[in-house]
C-alpha cells in the first residue's frame, strides 16, 4: 500500500461506523469526545492570545516589521501544541471504548467473531489493560514533546519547530490509532512500533489524514471512532498478523 491509501482507511473506517451493529459502540466515545472537547476548546479560545505571546521572540524596533511575517507560524505552531495536548488527553479517557470498538470493527472487516460478546463487565475488564497502553503511549510521546516544546523555545531555532511538531504529530496519530487492533492482538509495544516502522509511508499517509480530520471543528468529533476504524481496516489489509509470527 502506498502513503494513498490513508485517505481510504479513513473514508472507508467512516462508513463502517454508520453500519447498524456499530453504532453503539461508537456513540460511548463519541460521547465523551463531544463533552471533552467542548470544554478544553472553550478554555483554549479564552488563553490562545496569551500562549502565542508568549512564545512570540521579543524584536528590536528596527525589525518589527517581522512580526508580520513570525505571528502566523507561532499561530501554527500554538495550534499544533494545543491540539496535540487535547487529542492526547481525549485518548487515554476514550481508550477502553476505542479499544472495544476496534474489536467489533475487526468483527465486521473480517466476518468471524473471535472476540467475547459484549458485556459491560468484558468493557470494564478491558480498562486497566487500555489505560496502561495509553499510558505507554505517553510515555513515548513526552520525552519527545518536552524536547520540541523546549526547541520552541529558543529564539531562530523555535521556526522550525512548527514542521517538526507536525511531522511528528503524523507519526503519532498512526501510533496512537493502529495501536488498538494491535493491542487487541496482544502484540507488544516495541513489536508494534517495528511494524509500523516497516511501514513507515502507509503510516504517515494514515497518520497525516487523520490530523488533518482531527484539526477541522466538528469535524473531530466523528474522526476518532472513524480513526479507530480505519486503523482496523489498516491492521488487517497491511498484514498486522505477520508480525504476530516474528
Amino acid at each position: 500500500m502506498s502513503t494513498l491509501s490513508g485517505p481510504q482507511y479513513l473514508s472507508e473506517g467512516l462508513k463502517l461506523m454508520m453500519r447498524p451493529g456499530l453504532r453503539l459502540f461508537v456513540l460511548l466515545p463519541l460521547s465523551i469526545n463531544i463533552l471533552l472537547f467542548v470544554g478544553l476548546i472553550g478554555f483554549a479560545i479564552n488563553q490562545f492570545s496569551h500562549w502565542v505571546d508568549w512564545l512570540m521572540p521579543s524584536l528590536p524596533d528596527w525589525l518589527s516589521f517581522l512580526q508580520f511575517i513570525l505571528w502566523p507560524l507561532f499561530v501554527a505552531l500554538v495550534l499544533l501544541i494545543v491540539f496535540f495536548t487535547f487529542t492526547m488527553i481525549a485518548n487515554i479517557i476514550a481508550a477502553p471504548f476505542n479499544g472495544f470498538l476496534a474489536e467489533k470493527v475487526e468483527v465486521v472487516v473480517r466476518g468471524t467473531d473471535d472476540f467475547p460478546e459484549f458485556s459491560w463487565g468484558e468493557l470494564m475488564a478491558m480498562v486497566p489493560r487500555t489505560i496502561g497502553r495509553e499510558l505507554r503511549k505517553l510515555g513515548y510521546f513526552l520525552p519527545r514533546a518536552i524536547a520540541l516544546f523546549i526547541l520552541s523555545l529558543i529564539p531562530g531555532l523555535n521556526l522550525i519547530a512548527a514542521p517538526l511538531w507536525l511531522i511528528f504529530g503524523v507519526w503519532m496519530m498512526a501510533v496512537q490509532y493502529i495501536d488498538y487492533p494491535a493491542d487487541n492482538h496482544k502484540l507488544g509495544w516495541n513489536e508494534m512500533l517495528a511494524w509500523l516502522r516497516s511501514k513507515r509511508w502507509a503510516c504517515m499517509g494514515f497518520g497525516g489524514i487523520t490530523y488533518l480530520a482531527l484539526l477541522i471543528p466538528v469535524v473531530n468529533l466523528v474522526a476518532m471512532p472513524a480513526a479507530v476504524a480505519g486503523a482496523v481496516l489498516f491492521w488487517v489489509r497491511e498484514g498486522g498478523e505477520q508480525a504476530l509470527v516474528k
